[in-house]
């Protein structure tokens, strides 16, 4: 289910949220699942369970999880629509990421390729 990328220098319980957030985003984690276990999750992964707390714990302050005492961790229901509209404010990095390329020289046609090539990762570039 989860993968721990270990050469990535980023911090592994954003690593997991990361990845959970993917699953919940693609509808594989739904509205109401249960999460793995702390203690599961921590053997699964190699990860001391303090650091899958610490990941469950900022998902449940986006609102994505929730905690039930005694029984775990749940996908909260509008998961996915909180998830989106995260995304949806980081469209602004895109449009300022965009004029930098623009200026550059780089033309829309290019950056509107990198857009699909990112929608469709394993389709082959045909030109």
């Amino acid at each position: 289910m989860l993968y721990i990328d270990v050469m990535s220098r980023t911090p592994v319980y954003e690593k997991i949220c990361d990845q959970i957030e993917k699953l919940i985003g693609a509808g594989l984690l739904k509205e109401g699942e249960q999460l793995p276990s702390v203690r599961s999750l921590s053997i699964q992964l190699s990860v001391n369970p303090n650091t899958i707390q610490k990941a469950y714990g900022e998902l449940d302050s986006k609102g994505i999880v929730g905690s039930v005492p005694g029984k775990g961790c749940y996908v909260m229901p509008g998961a996915r629509a909180i998830l989106r509209e995260l995304a949806k404010k980081r469209l602004s990095e895109i449009t300022a990421i965009s004029a930098e390329l623009l200026a550059a020289g780089v033309t829309k046609e290019e950056i509107i390729d990198a857009v699909n090539k990112a929608q469709n990762p394993d389709k082959e570039e045909i030109k």
